[in-house]
């Protein structure tokens, strides 16, 4: 009794709450302890804003454990509040300032009737408002010969303790446990409520390890609450699968339902009763399927427990009972958990040979995930021995078919690498498995080897060290630590199929990273290096059941992610080991041919694969980004190394189809290449062109948002590797862009005053590059005038030949499908050009297309009309004369009419100083050719949009119409009649429109 809250073994640490604050929480101020019961006070010191709090704590205990407790904070939570936990280490660690009494009931066997009497009397009297009238009831009760309490012999003590017979456990609020649970999973993963139930989860997994029988009650809890989940209900009416948050939450779930029946020293009556609850549960209509899913879709995930790897669906509650036909009672599996030196006996017989390897190593053959299954529960039942044990078996079991695998192989190669392709791959992977078969063997063994860090600090990474395998292992020098290696290359180096659905793919992306995450804690040294050394050849020379073979599945899961922490591991120790097996990763089967058949020497003829033509590789593009990592990553490590840099862009060429990620390459090479602080890397800027080509071809024809950026970036490159790049894309323009690309950014950019000074060019350099610009432009014009005309004229300003070829494919475009407006910009440019007579000409072609109506007053070729007249007026009159029937029969709008015409009445024409003409230096006439054309049009478009204002005129436009009148009347008086014109005009108006009475009221007080 005196020993029942003693520190023994672990027990102490396992309260459910850390150790109050030491400056929160007082001693206790008042203990007594009476046989199995603890009771005290405890004092929450005053704060600024508080006083000082006193709690009253009780306390039950049993065979080291706390069976129960109270206390006055009404603290509702699964862990003991800091007031508990305070009294409990108080009692712990100060035993000797706690005294001890018997339990209640030796004490009340010691007092004669008198002092009995007494001690009632007195008690009652102490708490008379609380238990008078129990004690009252029950005095009723003795005194009756015929009540219940006298038909027992005895009374309860409850300072007495359990019976030895009796199970004790720890204290868990259950009433708490389930209120938790059911508001963590009303969040919906939200409010950090995922990472809530993930610490019940640790907090049930700690319960086995310490064998406390309170990790299956509290497991139940949970179960029970997740069952009882709401949305279970609303997603199977709706056919609809489960969130990814929660199917993670209820694969955690099944792990540990899997760890509970796999108990290895449970009573059968135990497992039996837990087996019956999953088929309670299994009975429920919203028991959710192994995959979480409620529609009709394929699962997605295989069979967690069972031998075999079938796609058969099945509840998530019915997977988990096929863990009824698996026991621990085997004798060879016996062995091998309780014996570190269980080798082959010397005489075998023909069933055992089945049992061990060649080096008399047991083996534990059985399907792998189930195998990891135990070993997980001997973990989590705190056999850590037992489940090291088991884990070496496994491995050499995995080792044996792995040499089996390649024996196989090696009989196969010849014609499966002729066929370039293979029907052979797992179907169940282990990576992304829902009981993380390899993660489980590899904490196993990494835990064996983990230092023990007094600080306990999260932050910084573990230490481990090397612990020599004691499972009788014939090589010395072999350690858990490189086992936990092996065993995790061989687990990601798998090749196995791509899994049905986004979740399940999803969580094989997430499984490998947690994997690579927990290796990259390794420190490297010379053993581990050789571990992998040696794994990494057998993975590239393992066929079809490597995922690093020559010849693999057409959907399995691509390697790049592993093969990027193998490369980066292994180059320091063996360059071309981490090339060669980098390369082979770079594959990506499901978007390749599915034959090694084709021409792939021009690998930017092919087309990039549309990824609507795969819809089940939800995750394609995560996997190619972790292409073009792996990719990069060998990028920067071969510069300065010319044929491994030529070996990684074939790769690149071959096997990467996406542009986006092909041009991230490039830019990725081409900064790699050209450092601030260093030379530049010749070999490695050419792989960027390369790459930047090849991003040219493969967009040309398709849409992509960032088109320009790539054309902009591509001639920089060019332009940093030299004047023949630039010569080359110049000459081969039109397989790599398009003709304005060509004209406006390619061209230009490579003739630039600032690309001459970045390379430095001599006269014939610079004339080459020119004249390879004015080939360029001639033909960019020839091939798309409308928008190459101009870039060609200025490109071809310094030689004369090439600038008339250019003006010609202008004005023979110009009758075809160029516009008013492309028309116009080229005259002004040959008008700045000096060359007015060809603006003219192009000017009058641009006004043939213009067709301007009576109300566009603010269209945006007006200024085009009114500069266009403006060259014509200062040609000549001969010039305007020409060009005033193009106006008159283009331009219906009064307004711009009216505006010409007095524009071309304020100078003289011919001013612009023609040579060989000469100017009269007289304005001319309205009355006569060629105003007198103009005058009269602008005078019948003022009448015609006078009656078209008319039609629907509104009052608020009144004021408007009579000012646009007023204008009308400055054009009407030009000729000398032009008065009477404007009154019978006015007078038509007030005849026509008498019905606007206002209207016409206002056009009398202004026009008479």
């Amino acid at each position: 009794m005196s020993d029942s809250l003693q520190p023994h073994g672990q027990q102490h640490a396992r309260l459910p709450c850390p150790s109050p604050s030491p400056g929160r929480i007082s001693k206790p101020v008042f203990f007594v302890s009476l046989g199995f019961h603890l009771s005290g006070t405890v004092t929450e010191p005053a704060t600024t804003s508080e006083p000082a709090v006193t709690y009253k704590v009780a306390i039950s205990f049993d065979r080291c454990k706390i069976t129960s407790v109270t206390c006055g904070c009404g603290n509702k939570d699964i862990f003991y509040c800091a007031h508990v936990v305070a009294l409990s280490l108080y009692r712990i660690r100060r035993p000797d300032q706690v005294k001890l009494r018997l339990p209640i009931s030796e004490t009340l066997f010691q007092m004669n009737r008198d002092q009995l009497q007494k001690f009632i009397q007195y008690l009652i009297t102490a708490h008379h408002t609380e238990v008078l009238p129990t004690a009252q009831k029950l005095a009723d009760e003795i005194l009756s010969s015929n009540s219940e309490i006298n038909q027992v012999n005895g009374a309860p003590d409850p300072t007495a303790g359990a019976s030895i017979d009796d199970e004790n456990c720890w204290h868990l609020d259950e009433e708490q446990v389930k209120e938790q649970v059911k508001l963590f999973l009303s969040q919906g993963g939200y409010y950090g409520s995922g990472k809530q139930l993930n610490s019940m989860f640790a907090k049930v997994r700690e319960m086995l390890r310490m064998r406390d029988s309170n990790g299956a009650r509290m497991l139940t809890l949970i179960t029970e609450q997740f069952m009882a989940d709401p949305r279970l209900t609303l997603w199977r009416q709706q056919g609809t699968s489960m969130t990814d948050k929660c199917r993670q939450l209820w694969d955690e779930l099944g792990a540990l339902w899997v760890c509970i029946i796999l108990n290895p020293h449970c009573k059968l009556e135990e497992k039996s009763c837990w087996l019956q609850q999953l088929q309670k549960w299994n009975d429920l209509d919203v028991c959710p399927l192994e995959d979480g899913n409620y529609g009709h879709e394929l699962p997605n995930i295989t069979n967690a427990l069972p031998q075999n790897a079938s796609h058969s669906s099945g509840s998530w509650c019915l997977k988990l009972q096929k863990g009824r036909e698996l026991h621990w009672q085997d004798s060879h599996l016996q062995r091998i958990i309780s014996s570190d030196v269980y080798t082959a006996p010397a005489c075998q017989r023909e069933s055992e040979r089945l049992l061990f390897n060649s080096q008399g190593q047991p083996l534990w053959l059985e399907h792998v995930p189930t195998a990891c299954a135990r070993v997980d529960a001997l973990r989590s039942h705190g056999y850590p021995k037992e489940a090291l044990r088991l884990t070496v078996a496994i491995i050499n079991t995995l080792r044996l078919q792995q040499q089996r695998q390649l024996e196989i192989y090696k009989h196969q190669k010849k014609e499966l690498l002729q066929r370039g392709t293979t029907t052979i791959t797992n179907l169940e992977g282990w990576v992304g498995h829902p009981l993380d078969p390899i993660g489980c063997l590899f904490l196993t063994l990494t835990e064996a080897c983990r230092l023990n860090d007094d600080d306990m600090n999260e932050s910084r990474p573990p230490v481990y060290q090397h612990v020599p395998v004691a499972a009788g292992c014939p090589n010395s020098s072999e350690s858990y630590l490189s086992l936990a290696m092996e065993v995790a290359l061989m687990g990601m180096g798998q090749q196995r199929v791509m899994p049905e659905g986004l979740y399940a793919q999803d969580k094989v992306c997430r499984n490998e990273e947690q994997l690579l995450s927990r290796l990259q804690e390794l420190q490297l040294d010379d053993e581990l290096v050789q571990t992998l050394q040696k794994q990494c050849i057998l993975l590239l020379e393992g066929g079809p059941f490597s995922g690093l073979g020559e010849v693999i599945h057409r959907e399995s899961v691509p390697m790049h992610t592993f093969a990027k922490y193998l490369f980066s591991a292994l180059l320091p120790h063996d360059p071309d080991l981490s090339y060669k097996l980098a390369l082979r990763a770079m594959r990506l089967p499901v978007l390749e041919n599915s034959t090694s058949s084709g021409d792939t020497s021009h690998p930017h003829h092919m087309v990039s694969v549309v990824p609507s033509r795969y819809p089940r590789w939800f995750t394609l593009g995560h996997l190619e980004s972790q292409q073009c990592e792996l990719a990069s990553t060998m990028l920067t490590a071969a510069k300065g190394d010319t044929l491994r840099l030529r070996t990684i862009l074939e790769a690149i060429q071959k096997h990467i189809h996406s542009s986006s990620l092909i041009f991230k390459l490039a830019q990725d090479a081409f900064k790699i290449a050209t450092p601030t602080d260093s030379s530049t890397d010749g070999t490695l800027l050419n792989v960027a062109l390369e790459l930047g080509l090849q991003v040219m071809r493969m967009t040309l024809s398709t849409l992509n948002w960032r088109r320009r950026e790539m054309v902009r970036w591509l001639v920089t490159c060019a332009t940093e590797v030299g004047v023949r790049a630039l010569v080359s894309i110049l000459q081969s323009w039109y397989t790599l862009f398009t003709p304005t690309e060509a004209t406006s950014i390619v061209a230009a950019t490579a003739v630039s005053h600032t690309t001459i000074l970045r390379l430095s060019l001599d006269y014939p350099q610079r004339e080459e590059l020119a004249s390879c610009a004015r080939t360029l432009a001639l033909q960019c014009a020839m091939k798309d005038p409308q928008s190459c005309a101009l870039s060609a004229l200025t490109l071809c300003e310094k030689d004369h030949i090439a600038f008339e070829a250019a003006y010609q494919i202008a004005i023979d475009a110009a009758a075809g499908g160029m516009t008013h407006s492309q028309l116009f910009t080229i005259a002004r440019y040959m008008e700045l050009r000096g060359y007015p007579l060809r603006a003219f000409k192009l000017a009058s072609l641009a006004m043939s297309h213009l067709n301007l109506a009576y109300n566009q007053d603010t269209h945006p070729a007006i200024n085009d009309v009114l500069w266009a007249c403006a060259l014509s007026h200062s040609l000549g009159k001969n010039e305007l004369a020409a060009l005033i029937p193009l106006v008159v029969k283009s331009v219906h709008c009064a307004t711009v009419l009216s505006d010409i015409l007095r524009r071309c009445t304020v100078t003289a024409p011919g001013l612009a100083g023609i040579p060989g003409r000469r100017s009269s230096g007289k304005l001319m006439s309205t009355d006569k050719a060629p105003l007198r054309q103009l005058l009269d049009a602008t005078i019948n478009a003022y009448i015609n949009t006078t009656h078209s204002r008319l039609t629907h005129i509104s009052p608020r436009h009144y004021g408007e119409f009579i000012e646009f009148l007023s204008k009308a009347r400055e054009t009407f008086l030009l000729p000398q009649d032009g008065h009477l014109q404007f009154a019978q005009f006015i007078d038509n108006l007030k005849q026509i429109y008498k019905g606007k009475k206002k209207l016409m009221l206002l056009v009398r007080e202004r026009f008479g």
